[in-house]
């Protein structure tokens, strides 16, 4: 059965990615079109009804008949939603800008006021062709769906700026105790500032992983928009070639001009992303030279250490070497003073006699 009638016409066409509600959880959104589809709004002369139909090829993925009762809801800047209580359903729709969010939730408060309007005439007429007795038929029941927004993906790429720590001046090979001393220290410091490199590589690299990832998805999406724009471009080449262009047809052209545009902008937006990105791999590699930089300092500084604590133990060795001469040069020190007490007092002792000689002789 055909989505429209032959008294239906329409007056008024945009494009949007269409969802509808879970009927099972009443909370998630279940897209039913690929990619972004016409909806329009359709006059009804004979009935005097407004619907909003949407075609995804031959299947009718939106028939809501307008009435005064529902209520147009936009629940993000770029999204809107509908409750039809005939469907028991709940519609939503996806748009690429605000305007084109903004004009159809005009149109649709523009259609239901006149779908009020035009009720209450009907209303009217039943009124006058009936007795005063009877009574008009109730409204319609709005529907008991709440408002749900639908879920929004974001891909958040913070850039981390890494600080690389500078590289200080090697000190050369030291020839005193100051030198022995300060070589643990240096060692101590190039190792903290490998350590922190090592650190900023890792999440470079975890950065560099995700953003490879993103760049693959962007990649597919971006072939599947090129794949897009070259139907679009088609499709209106068809349209142009037609030689009975209706109103639909105009509309829809002008729609796939303003989609090829968009499409057109979104593939600049990802070549730039794509460029920052190699430009962050640039950064990358030239942290990693710096990285093996330090990484031969560190080798370097290792090596000039074990030198000097060579130096430094053989020196200790000369030390305790001439601490030991020094201590046997005391010992016979000692020895030899201790002889000369003994001759100095024997030569007190011979002075003393010979002086008692010299005086008994005298």
């Amino acid at each position: 059965m055909s989505a429209t009638t032959m008294g239906e016409q329409p007056i008024y066409s945009t494009r949007a990615h269409v969802f509808q509600i879970d009927p099972n959880t009443k909370k998630n959104w279940l897209p039913t079109s690929k990619h972004a589809v016409t909806v329009s709004y359709f006059y009804d002369s004979t009935r005097n009804v407004y619907r909003i139909i949407s075609l995804d090829g031959t299947k009718a993925i939106i028939n809501s008949t307008i009435s005064p009762n529902m209520s147009f809801t936009k629940t993000s800047q770029k999204f809107g939603q509908w409750a039809d209580s005939r469907a028991n359903t709940v519609y939503g729709l996806g748009f690429s800008t605000e305007h084109h969010l903004a004009k159809f939730a005009e149109k649709f408060a523009e259609y239901k006021e006149a779908a009020r309007l035009a009720k209450e005439k009907s209303q009217e007429k039943m009124e006058m062709a009936t007795s005063p007795s009877q009574e008009s038929p109730g409204g319609e029941l709005s529907s008991p769906l709440t408002p749900v927004t639908p879920p929004m993906e974001n891909i958040n790429g913070t850039d981390e700026i890494c600080e690389t720590p500078n590289s200080d001046t090697l000190p050369g090979p030291a020839q005193n105790a100051l030198a022995f001393a300060h070589s643990p220290t240096m060692t101590k410091h190039w190792e903290a500032e490998l350590e922190a490199l090592k650190g900023n590589n890792a999440k470079l690299t975890a950065a560099l992983l995700e953003s490879t990832a993103n760049v693959k998805q962007w990649k597919q999406q971006l072939a599947a928009y090129q794949e897009e724009a070259e139907r679009l471009h088609k499709r209106v080449t068809e349209l142009e070639c037609q030689s009975n262009q209706t109103p639909v047809i105009k509309s829809q052209k002008t729609e796939l001009n303003q989609t090829i545009e968009e499409l057109e902008n979104t593939l600049r937006d990802k070549e730039e992303e794509m460029e920052k990105l190699r430009e962050e791999l640039e950064n990358m590699n030239d942290l990693m030279e710096q990285k093996d930089t330090l990484t031969q300092k560190l080798e370097e500084t290792e090596l000039r250490s074990r030198v000097l604590e060579e130096q430094l133990a053989g020196a200790e060795q000369r030390l305790e070497e001439n601490q030991e001469e020094q201590e046997n040069f005391r010992k016979s020190l000692r020895t030899l003073l201790e002889l000369l007490d003994g001759k100095i007092f024997e030569l007190t002792e011979l002075r003393d006699t010979l002086a008692r000689l010299i005086e008994e002789a005298s």
